[in-house]
């Protein structure tokens, strides 16, 4: 089957136009300037409502978007209903809006639709903007959220009343000239050789008065910044921003007092009163170096996103798209099984009859090669009894699809806390869901031929089949983990609650971040409690048990559903291994290997020391608590991967690579 056909998804030309066309992503200016969360709540009882009309606003408002530059949606109804809005800037092509788009879409649910409920947030890039709320606010000019922004850095090397001169000439211009212009405008003021450049622009459904008031709104605001190298203002409804640097694509508008050129002019002048010579040998270095350098970049990737490509089309794992929609019946409701913050999964027949898990998978952007490289090339390489199977994938109709083996039972989480329909798990089926899900864990750590880390072991990715035999899935967040490091720095991805400290605070990553999850989840299914160490309300099953092993009273916290049909004394140990395995030093926290030989009773436990995250509260706190630790870089925190075949939204971070 060929790869490339007439009818190749826009997931796959974001891909290709990001990954060989480096320029593509790098002006694409979807880098997020700011992120801004309403505090308005949804009730717990409502959340899986009204995350399914925020899920269905996002699905519609993309191909407005990318159609003409611009889309209001609302999907829902009464205090459910969720509107979003999104525009890029004008002077965008419609691929790099695309792709801008595409980009900040894919960090709106950092505003944790998922977990808190929250019932409005905003994204700004330089690019684009995307915001989703409880109320119809497209016509909405200011709101109490609107930002200012200065640059850090004070100007240098340059006459700063002149600059604060143009740049408050330019901010006026901007805000005339825009409203005149339909809501855009886009130039530079020069005089003396000191330029400025700014953009500004009203969102498109603001009536002409409105535009006025935003953007003289936005030019008071900016006049803070008129000594540093830029500033911004994101109001609701609009953005307006000046630098000492040109970041807009069309060559505007300018005032100059004649004193100096245009700054396409300014390199040749250069060059023209420069040694010819020396001028010369000195561009030609440079382009040579850019040009290999660029040419080392573009192969590294053409060399990921050809094996990428060989893999997905080898006959065993590449599936026709119109087959698997066929299989799914179109990817009808009654046949969703779950979905999470990367995708939804529905339950497909093939023309064989066999039952398969399709996955869709929701994010245009690099979000998508990392999830989809992980899932087709780390997984389909492993096979163990506890891994739920990569049966193949197709990307070659308009969207792209992950195949699994079908999981009658669905998940850990849904068995616990969801089905109403299934008698509760006896201790014997827990054992043995937990013993199964350690084996896979210490089979990815130390037996497979790649070592890797899950970086999402929770309870609606372990899986249950008619047997009870548990089976670890999504392994979109999954990295591999290079044989000769210690460990990795790397941006946050995981579940809250289920992340480690040293993960969480400093990004660094090793096989004892998935030890330290399996703790969680092991506790969790022995109290049948959530661990709540984030929530503000509640106290964390983490404290009470660590409490009551102080007071050998480990058996009292046992889920109570079970009565007396446990066995105390493995009860007991299998908590105590618990927290051996959540303790705040990694180091301390045994291997997966040794954990199935404790639970097997062939090794002996030792004692733990106290867990973190005690007390519920905020990162702040979390900070303090790993204060003496070897400092590792910071990394931001944003919301993804979900559940896979589960019908709760999972509470998940992800930071594009």
């Amino acid at each position: 089957m060929k790869i490339f056909k007439t009818n190749l998804s826009l997931t796959l030309l974001l891909l290709l136009s990001s990954l060989l066309n480096p320029a593509v992503s790098d002006d694409s200016r979807g880098e997020t300037v700011s992120q801004i969360c309403s505090n308005r709540t949804t009730p717990p009882q409502q959340r899986s409502l009204f995350v399914k009309s925020f899920l269905a606003a996002m699905d519609s408002i993309s191909p407005l978007v990318e159609a003409k530059g611009y889309g209001q949606v609302f999907n829902g109804t009464g205090n459910l209903t969720v509107y979003a809005y999104g525009e890029c800037m004008k002077d965008l092509d419609k691929k790099d809006c695309a792709f801008c788009f595409a980009q900040i879409k894919a960090k709106v649910p950092r505003c944790l639709p998922f977990q808190l409920g929250r019932r409005g947030g905003q994204v700004f890039s330089d690019g684009c903007y995307i915001r989703y709320g409880d109320y119809n606010f497209f016509n909405q000019t200011l709101s109490p959220k609107d930002e200012t922004i200065c640059a850090n850095q004070t100007l240098t090397g340059v006459n700063r009343t002149l600059f604060r001169d143009n740049a408050a000439e330019l901010v006026r211009k901007m805000t005339v000239e825009a409203v005149r212009n339909g809501g855009f405008y886009a130039g530079f003021v020069e005089r003396r050789n000191v330029t400025v450049h700014g953009l500004a622009q009203c969102w498109e459904p603001l009536s002409r008065s409105g535009c006025v008031e935003c953007l003289s709104n936005a030019s008071r605001k900016i006049g803070s910044c008129l000594d540093r190298e830029e500033g911004r203002v994101l109001n609701a409804g609009c953005y307006m921003r000046f630098s000492t640097q040109k970041f807009y694509n069309n060559s505007g508008n300018s005032t100059s007092d004649g004193n100096g050129g245009g700054g396409r002019n300014r390199l040749a002048v250069i060059l023209a009163v420069t040694s010819s010579v020396v001028a010369f040998v000195l561009l030609v270095f440079a382009a040579a170096f850019l040009l290999k350098k660029k040419r080392a970049k573009n192969q590294r990737e053409k060399k990921q996103l050809g094996s990428l490509f060989m893999l997905a089309n080898k006959s065993d794992l590449c599936f026709s798209y119109e087959n698997l929609e066929k299989a799914t019946d179109y990817f009808s409701d009654k046949n969703k099984l779950g979905q999470g913050g990367s995708g939804s999964v529905f339950k497909g027949v093939l023309t064989n009859g066999k039952t398969v898990a399709v996955k869709r998978l929701f994010f245009n952007t690099k979000q998508w090669v990392d999830h989809f490289f992980n899932e087709v090339n780390l997984i389909s390489q492993i096979e163990h009894k506890n891994l739920v199977k990569l049966l193949g994938c197709s990307i070659t109709g308009p969207e792209s699809l992950l195949v699994y083996e079908y999981i009658a039972n669905q998940s850990l989480h849904d068995y616990l806390f969801v089905r109403k329909d299934v008698q509760p798990l006896n201790w014997t089926k827990r054992f043995k869901i937990l013993l199964g899900t350690a084996e896979g864990l210490a089979y990815l750590h130390e037996e497979s031929n790649l070592r890797i880390i899950h970086r999402d072991i929770k309870l609606s990715n372990i899986l249950l089949e008619h047997d009870f035999t548990a089976k670890i899935a999504d392994f979109g967040l999954a990295r591999l983990f290079p044989e000769d490091k210690t460990h990795i720095s790397t941006a946050i991805a995981g579940t809250l609650g289920y992340m480690a400290p040293e993960y969480v605070v400093r990004g660094k990553l090793t096989e004892k971040a998935d030890v330290y999850s399996f703790g969680v989840l092991m506790i969790e299914v022995i109290t049948g409690r959530r661990n709540n160490a984030f929530s503000q309300d509640s106290s964390s099953v983490l404290k009470t048990v660590w409490s009551l092993y102080g007071t050998s009273n480990l058996a009292e916290i046992v889920d109570p559903v079970l009565g007396d049909n446990f066995n105390e004394i493995e009860a007991s140990r299998l908590l105590q291994i618990g927290l051996l395995c959540v303790q705040a030093a990694f180091d301390q926290r045994p291997a997966m290997s040794a954990v199935v030989k404790m639970m097997k009773g062939n090794l002996e436990i030792p004692t733990p020391t106290q867990p973190p995250f005690l007390n519920p509260g905020s990162v702040v706190e979390m900070r303090k608590m790993m204060s003496p630790m070897t400092d590792y870089p910071q990394q931001d925190q944003s919301q993804s991967s979900g559940s896979m075949m589960s019908n709760n939204i999972s509470d998940s971070f992800f930071e594009p690579r």
